[in-house]
């Protein structure tokens, strides 16, 4: 099973159908949003697809949590954690910076997904895989990605978005 990660879209259309049209592509049909997704629009353009929204620091419109709850197989959530293909993932924007650590440190999940820096990650911490795909739109610090997840394979592959 190939999951997508993306996170820090903040409202940035043109980049989140650019992902999402490689993310159809590859014929993936779940994915992981890390945060600051911003708006209702982005949510919407992710229709069609099985999304796990992890509610960043910039969540601040209501109408966001209304634009999830339409959306078919939407969750938004704080903090998730999930089990898919068999592999324990925490999903979270990582702007609380104890509870990173802390899943990081508990050992607990196969992968900590997170984002909120704006910068890409892989690494590991014990047992644990810690993922950041990067950011979509926003103030970046590298260029705009995203990442897919082969969880049969553990592969990560990171996507320059242009």
């Amino acid at each position: 099973m190939k999951i997508g990660i993306l996170s820090d879209t903040h409202d940035n259309l043109e980049a989140v159908w650019k992902a999402r049209d490689l993310f159809a592509a590859e014929g993936i049909t779940t994915l992981l949003h890390c945060g600051d997704v911003c708006g209702p629009a982005v949510v919407e353009a992710l229709d069609g697809f099985t999304v796990y929204f992890a509610q960043g620091n910039q969540e601040r419109i209501p109408a966001l949590r209304e634009a999830v709850a339409a959306l078919q197989g939407g969750r938004l959530a704080v903090l998730h954690t999930l089990v898919l293909n068999g592999r324990s993932i925490a999903l979270l924007h990582g702007d609380d910076r104890d509870t990173l650590c802390h899943l990081i440190a508990s050992g607990m999940y196969a992968y900590v997904v997170h984002g909120h820096t704006h910068r890409r990650r892989d690494q590991r911490r014990g047992r644990v895989r810690v993922i950041n795909p990067g950011a979509l739109g926003g103030v970046r610090w590298e260029t705009p990605s995203i990442c897919t997840l082969d969880l049969d394979t553990d592969d990560v592959k990171f996507h320059i978005i242009p």
